[in-house]
C-alpha cells in the first residue's frame, strides 16, 4: 500500500533543514531545553500560520488532535505555556536567518541578469496587543512596522525587518542591503537625497516620486510618446542646496516624468534613468502596488493581524515564520502545476493540512485505497 505523508510534511520538504540545525547550534537555541525543541517550536508556528490559527490555544488543540502525525516530522505537540515561553525567550535570529537562507537558495534557482531585477521597497503597519510596551505609539496604541524588499517578478520578499511604528521608513531603508545594479521602486516615505545618491553610486536605477514643492532645474525637454498618459518628460537637476544650507549630495542629472493616473491625479515620477521610454518608467512605478498586494495577502491569508505574543522577540519570530510560510507556499505551488491561483492553493493547503495527500493531488479526488488481494477475493466470493 502506498504511504502518503501529510500535506504539512510535504510542505516542510521545502525547508533547508541542514541550515536550520546549523542556525540552532549557532545561536544555542536548544541549550538547556528539556521539553520543546526549536524544531518543534518552528513547526508549531508554521502549522499556526498555514492553518489560520489565531491563538496559542488553537495551535495547541490542533496539534494535539494530530499528535500521531507529528512523529514523522520529528516534532511534538507543545503546550500553550511552553510555546509562549519559547517565543518570548528563544532568539528570533534563528528564524530570520532561515528566511534569508531560503531566499538565497530560491534566488540561485531563478538567477537572472541583475540589470533586469526590480526591487520594490515599502512598509506596512502592524497593530499589536496593548501589553506590547516596547512598541508603545500612544497612550492607547501599540504598533510596529514590517519593512520589506520585494521581487515582483518572482513574487517573493527578499528582505524584511520589524521596527516600532515610530521609526521612519527611510531610517529602516538605510539599513537594507543594496543590490548593485538593480532597479529600486519606492514612494515618498523614502524621500532622502543622500540615500538616493548612495543608490546611484551603486549603479542602481531609481524610480520614485517628487514632492509637489521640490523644484527641478530643467535643462532639456524630451519628446512625448503619442497617445500616452505622459504629460511631460524633462531632464534636469535637483536643488543644489538643502535645508540649513547643506549641499545636496545627489548632484547627478535626473529625469522627471509627469503622468496622469486613471483617477485624474498628476504624479511627478523621478528617475536617474535618462534613456528608457517614459511609458516604461511610468509602468515601473505602477508596479509598486504589487507589494501592497503582498501585505494584504500575508495579513488576510496568513492571519498576521493576530499576534501570539506581546514581546518584541515573539513578534519578530511570528513575522519571520509568516514570511517563511509564504515562501513555502510559493515553492510548493510550483510543484502543483494544476493549481494556478496562489489564494486557491493556500486554501486547499489549509483544508488538507494534516491529511495524508500528495500536494499535486489537492484538486483531485483522494487516492484510491489499495486493498489486500486475498481480502478482495474473499469479498467477491461472498457476493
Amino acid at each position: 500500500m502506498r504511504h502518503d505523508n501529510s500535506v504539512l510534511h510535504e510542505l516542510t520538504k521545502q525547508i533547508p533543514w541542514a541550515a536550520f540545525h546549523r542556525l540552532v547550534a549557532e545561536y544555542d537555541a536548544d541549550l538547556r531545553v528539556r521539553r520543546l525543541t526549536t524544531k518543534s517550536q518552528f513547526l508549531a508556528l508554521l502549522y499556526g500560520q498555514l492553518s489560520g490559527a489565531a491563538s496559542l490555544r488553537e495551535i495547541e488543540a490542533g496539534l494535539a488532535s494530530h499528535e500521531s502525525r507529528l512523529y514523522h516530522l520529528g516534532a511534538v505537540a507543545p503546550s500553550r505555556s511552553t510555546l509562549a515561553d519559547a517565543n518570548a525567550n528563544r532568539s528570533y535570529r534563528v528564524f530570520a536567518d532561515l528566511f534569508a537562507v531560503m531566499v538565497a537558495q530560491a534566488e540561485r534557482g531563478l538567477r537572472k541578469r541583475i540589470a533586469t531585477a526590480v526591487r520594490l521597497i515599502d512598509s506596512t503597519g502592524l497593530k499589536l496587543p496593548g501589553l506590547s510596551h516596547w512598541a508603545q505609539f500612544s497612550a492607547q496604541v501599540c504598533g510596529a512596522k514590517l519593512h520589506v524588499v520585494y521581487d515582483p517578478d518572482a513574487d517573493r520578499p527578499l528582505y524584511f525587518d520589524v521596527t516600532t511604528a515610530r521609526v521612519n521608513d527611510i531610517t529602516a531603508a538605510k539599513a537594507m542591503p543594496i543590490e548593485v545594479g538593480a532597479t529600486y521602486v519606492f514612494d515618498l516615505g523614502y524621500y532622502d537625497f543622500g540615500w538616493w545618491a548612495a543608490l546611484h553610486r551603486a549603479g542602481c536605477r531609481i524610480v520614485t516620486r517628487l514632492k509637489k514643492n521640490t523644484p527641478l532645474a530643467a535643462v532639456e525637454a524630451l519628446p512625448l510618446p503619442p497617445g500616452s498618459a505622459v504629460l511631460s518628460d524633462r531632464i534636469g537637476h535637483l536643488p543644489a542646496r538643502l535645508a540649513q544650507s547643506r549641499k545636496n549630495p545627489f548632484d547627478a542629472p535626473v529625469r522627471e516624468v509627469r503622468v496622469k493616473t486613471d483617477t485624474g491625479k498628476e504624479l511627478r515620477i523621478l528617475t536617474n534613468d535618462l534613456d528608457t521610454a517614459a511609458d516604461a518608467i511610468a509602468e515601473l512605478y505602477k508596479r509598486r502596488w504589487q507589494v501592497e498586494l503582498l501585505f494584504r495577502w500575508i495579513k488576510q491569508t496568513l492571519k498576521i493581524r493576530h499576534f501570539l505574543g506581546t514581546s518584541e522577540n515573539a513578534v519578530r519570530i511570528q513575522v519571520a515564520v509568516a514570511l517563511i510560510a509564504f515562501l513555502v507556499l510559493r515553492l510548493a505551488q510550483k510543484a502543483a502545476a494544476n493549481i494556478v491561483s496562489a489564494l486557491a492553493f493556500a486554501r486547499l493547503v489549509r483544508a488538507n493540512l494534516m491529511h495524508r495527500r500528495q500536494i499535486s493531488h489537492l484538486l483531485g479526488p483522494p487516492p484510491p485505497i489499495i486493498r489486500d488481494p486475498s481480502q478482495l477475493a474473499l469479498d467477491l466470493l461472498q457476493t
